[in-house]
């Protein structure tokens, strides 16, 4: 949500997200006056070494450093990808490489799991924010042929091997991703960012690894060992004191991105219910893919795979609707990547132009839903079940139920 109203509130007991500041000042302006940026490396590197023999540590947590006000956070994740051939093969999934983060989950001041999302999509949502940033021209091997494009890569990163790409041949191979947590939904007004600032604060970040079987199959004797290493980034903004006084931003909301599953789809039209509705809540964009095959993958965003993708709420008031390529090209316009393609990902933004303007209240608009149509020509698997994957983002004020 773009701008932020001053809001002086006197000196004194104030609450930011149901913590007490005994002595404080709600002043945007001067806040940014004063107020300074830090970048810091979060205590606790994490070792994740499974091999598809072996399981690993299957979760990992992070109490993050209890200073200043955060706004974001970033799991860079290094190592190496072993194979070893001596008989079978070897291939990724689509899953990999971000969903080694198979899902994320942050909680802080007693709201918990206001991130709760794998680092696919958390990924493909940082491209959603920054229109700014985009993978052209970044080379990653999808599908065993090198795209420079829908990659959602940055050119600094190293997969190791590519993404859905199968006869992989034995070597070691190098990895260097980094995975974005938006905590705040706006990191200039700071809408969502979370006050750390007394000793009643509470952060923790917990990661639960994917195994090799999400990440890879496997096949003969062909073993496979990842031994990777995970650290924790955080971006801060000091909070400044004038006169003893603390000078603060209005942080009155918590921003939440939500992944949920279902496997309750078929051929034809299919209304799928958004979870956590409640009053007060604004709903910011809601991204989905669905996923198919013997292997699953990402069912491409086009004409061929899908009719219309739309919205509704209430009884049936559908207030847009998409041809499934037009919203794809509408999505790349807005995101400067193609995330229709090879990563099959499909989004009705609200915020994209002006959240404050645009966001439906998640009260008003009772029984939110989104509409995927599917094609009979598409084939859906039982075993394993076609499944869409879907991401709420919203923002709700401090104090109300998650």
């Amino acid at each position: 949500m773009s701008g932020q109203a001053v809001a002086v509130a006197p000196a004194g007991t104030l609450k930011m997200q149901g913590i007490v500041v005994p002595n404080g000042v709600v002043d945007f302006a001067n806040f940014c006056l004063l107020t300074e940026r830090h970048t810091l490396q979060e205590q606790g590197a994490k070792v994740f070494a499974p091999t598809n023999t072996v399981p690993a540590q299957a979760q990992d947590t992070w109490e993050l450093r209890k200073s200043d006000i955060l706004a974001d956070c970033t799991i860079r994740i290094v190592g190496t990808v072993v194979i070893a051939l001596p008989t079978g093969t070897v291939a990724t999934t689509a899953r990999w490489p971000y969903d080694i983060v198979k899902s994320l989950q942050f909680t802080a001041n007693g709201a918990s799991n206001l991130i709760n999302a794998s680092g696919w999509k958390l990924k493909a949502r940082h491209f959603m924010k920054k229109a700014d940033l985009d993978d052209r021209g970044v080379s990653q091997t999808i599908g065993g042929t090198v795209r420079t494009q829908g990659t959602l890569s940055l050119a600094s990163e190293s997969w190791g091997v590519g993404q859905n790409t199968s006869a992989i041949a034995a070597g070691t191979y190098n990895v260097d991703i980094a995975i974005p947590v938006d905590v705040a939904e706006d990191e200039v007004n700071l809408a969502g960012a979370i006050f750390l600032a007394t000793s009643s604060s509470d952060l923790t970040l917990t990661v639960n690894w994917g195994q090799v079987a999400d990440l890879f199959t496997v096949t003969g004797t062909a073993t496979v060992v990842l031994s990777l290493t995970a650290t924790l980034e955080s971006t801060k903004y000091s909070i400044p004191m004038d006169n003893g006084v603390m000078v603060l931003p209005n942080l009155n909301l918590f921003h939440s991105i939500q992944q949920s599953r279902t496997t309750a789809i078929g051929n034809g039209e299919n209304e799928i219910r958004i979870v956590g509705q409640g009053a007060g809540k604004r709903l910011l964009r809601v991204f989905a893919q669905t996923w198919n095959g013997a292997v699953p993958a990402p069912l491409a965003v086009n004409d061929t795979n899908y009719g219309s993708l739309a919205w509704r709420y209430a009884t049936n008031e559908q207030p847009d609707t998409w041809t499934a390529q037009r919203l794809r090209e509408r999505n790349e316009d807005w995101y400067n990547s193609d995330l229709g393609g090879f990563q099959g990902i499909w989004a009705i933004d609200f915020s994209v132009i002006s959240a404050f303007r645009d966001a439906p209240d998640m009260g008003t608009h009772g029984e939110l839903r989104i509409v995927e149509t599917i094609q009979s020509g598409v084939t859906l698997t039982t075993s394993p079940a076609a499944a869409t994957e879907y991401v709420t983002e919203t923002l709700y004020l401090a104090g109300q139920a998650a």
